[in-house]
């Protein structure tokens, strides 16, 4: 019985007290203890762990600067890459042609180099054909001359 009365009399203390909000000098005291709390935590942890964040994001910002300036200087770079690449084949191409006009050219002069001297040569075996088809000619003249007087002498013997 005794724990019984102990505890009827926390309990008629409790209600004498005003219950569950007492408005005595622990509120205050509660208040400056919290204030105490929520500096040192602002000194000790948020700060530092604010500018911790803030450092961070510095660098992340910076980092992120450094990136597109290097990318758009890239970009820039494969540009100008391209546009040589482009003047290079132009150029080459028309190096190609240039070279191709030169050897349709030295082709052509080669051809007409040799077609005159086959005409020379075709020429010159004509006139070879000729002469010695008058050769011939005259040697078969002088011997159907010579032919022609045997047979000739051959009749007016027999006769």
């Amino acid at each position: 019985m005794i724990d019984g009365t102990i505890l009827l009399a926390v309990e008629a203390a409790a209600e004498e007290a005003g219950g569950l909000f007492d408005l005595d000098a622990t509120l205050p005291v509660m208040a400056i203890q919290f204030l105490i709390l929520a500096a040192l935590l602002n000194q000790i942890f948020y700060k530092p762990l604010g500018s911790a964040i803030d450092e961070r994001s510095d660098y992340i910002r910076s980092n992120l600067t450094e990136a597109r300036e290097r990318l758009a200087k890239a970009e820039q770079l494969a540009n100008q890459y391209e546009e040589e690449l482009a003047g290079a084949r132009k150029h080459s191409q028309s190096v190609i042609a240039q070279a191709q006009a030169e050897a349709d050219k030295i082709a052509a002069q080669n051809m007409a180099q040799a077609q005159r001297e086959a005409q020379a040569k075709r020429e010159r075996a004509t006139q070879e054909i000729d002469r010695q088809k008058q050769e011939t000619l005259g040697v078969l003249e002088g011997q159907v001359d010579q032919l022609s007087r045997q047979i000739l002498d051959k009749l007016l013997k027999t006769c």
